[in-house]
Order: C-alpha cells, then structure tokens, then sequence
C-alpha cells in the first residue's frame, strides 16, 4: 500500500460520528459506574468495609475519573472539526453537542457528588480509626485534619506512639491506607472541578460559533434575496429593452413603407 509523499501528509481530524458515540458510551459507562460507586459508598462504616471493598471503590472511582477526562479530551476535538458547508448539518450537530454536554454535565455532577459523599465517608472512618487508638485526644485543635505519612521520620514516630497506647499494626495500615484513599478522592475531585471549567468555556465558544453561523446564514439569505431582486430588476429591463426594440422596428417598417409609396407615386406621375 503506498502513502504517497511523507511531505505531502496532513493530519486529517476525526470524524464527527465516531467522536460523538464515543463520546456518548463513555457518558454512560460514567453513570453506571455512578451508580456501582454508590452502593459501594453506603457500604463504608458497616460491617461490609473491608479492604477489598476499599480496593473496588478506589478502582471504579479513578477509572471513572479517567472516562470523565478522556471525555472532556473529545469533546474539545469535536470543536476542533471543520463545520459542514450545509447550514442544516451545521444545524443538526450543534443539536448533538447540545445534547451531550448537556447528558456529560449532568453526569459530571452525578459523579462528583458521589465523590464527595466517598471523601466524608473515608474521614469518618479515619476519626474512628483515630479515636478508637486514642490518638485524637491529644490535640483537639487538629480533629479534622487527616494524619501524615510523608515521611520515614513521622511513621517511625507514629510507629513509636502506637506501642506506647498498644495500637496494632494493622489499626495504623487502615489509617494509612484510608488517608491515601482520601488524598486520591480529592485529587480526582480536583479535576472533576477542571473539567466542568473546560465544559462552560467549551459552551460560551460553541455559543459564539453558532451566532456566527446564524449570522453567515443571514448574510447568505440577504445576498440572495439581493441577488433575485437584481435578477427580476434585469429581466424587468430586458423586457422593456425588447419592447422598444419592436415598437421601434415596427416604426420603421411604417416608415419605409411610406418612401415605398411615395416614390413609387413620383415614378408613376412621370
């Protein structure tokens, strides 16, 4: 198969109606995941949390973080493709982008509340954890905070602490793990937060392309009124053109039937 000259190769956009389904399976692959999410979020604090469930949740929520952004990536290449020359094509896909930012936005806030509701449930479940080690009697002043693990140093520290109140290994792997859980969950809402900034920018500059072509199309139907009045006006004048044409030539006529006679009149009198 031949490609033709490497020099003479432009990148040639996605296609409209491929980028459109795509776009419209991973919406709904999001509100389902929405919903595995949530059931999995009702599960937290009972007797169901443990760690594979904790592993699931974290899973299906970045994976759907991940569609959500692979998502947003597309719908700004949608706007990037050359309008069609029809203004009722152009017409027919605003109404598709229409529809679909608008499902997208919907389940955006869908998942990101979920994402929300995840958050508090994994704090609630670290102040347990915490108060249940007696670790948050010490400094009232910091029972929001999550505990820290950004170092060698401070779990060695929490280490010490935790055998000095007869804390398990195993209460400070759940605090530990609860608290990367959260750091994700915020990260992930973060640019949830980004996406739905993206998606309003998106929106004001479809609104201004689509006043833009509702204002081409204006120009369009006044150019061609303006050229059917300049068509009517021109067969108007060619009309009248070939009245006088014909009242001319009929005069004429007239005209040189009159010196007929009359000069046949003079020959005839000689």
């Amino acid at each position: 198969m031949s490609y033709g000259k490497a020099e003479s190769y432009r990148p040639v956009p996605r296609d409209f109606n491929p980028l459109i389904q795509t776009c419209s399976s991973n919406i709904q692959k999001i509100t389902q995941n929405t919903a595995q999410i949530k059931s999995l979020v009702n599960q937290l604090g009972t007797s169901q949390d443990t760690s594979e469930l904790q592993d699931r949740l974290q899973q299906i929520q970045h994976y759907t973080n991940q569609l959500a952004k692979e998502t947003n990536k597309h719908l700004k290449e949608l706007g990037s493709i050359p309008l069609p020359p029809s203004p009722s094509e152009q017409r027919q896909q605003k109404i598709q982008r229409d529809r679909l930012m608008n499902d997208f936005s919907a389940a955006l806030n869908n998942f990101q509340a979920v994402q929300r509701r995840a958050a508090e449930k994994e704090k609630e479940s670290v102040a347990r954890a915490r108060a249940g080690s007696r670790l948050s009697t010490e400094d009232g002043s910091r029972d929001e905070k999550l505990v820290s693990f950004d170092n060698q140093e401070d779990w060695g520290q929490m280490t010490t602490q935790a055998e000095e109140l007869a804390i398990t290994e195993e209460d400070l792997e759940l605090i530990k793990e609860r608290e990367t859980n959260i750091r994700q969950l915020e990260s992930d809402i973060l640019d949830v937060n980004q996406i739905f900034k993206d998606l309003a920018v998106m929106i004001h500059d479809q609104g201004e392309m689509i006043d833009s072509i509702e204002a081409n199309v204006e120009n369009a139907e006044v150019h061609v009124e303006r050229g059917t009045e300049q068509l009517q006006r021109a067969s108007y004048y060619q009309q009248k053109s070939r009245k006088k044409m014909c009242i001319l030539a009929m005069v004429g006529s007239i005209v040189l039937v009159i010196l007929g006679i009359i000069i046949w009149q003079a020959s005839a009198a000689k």
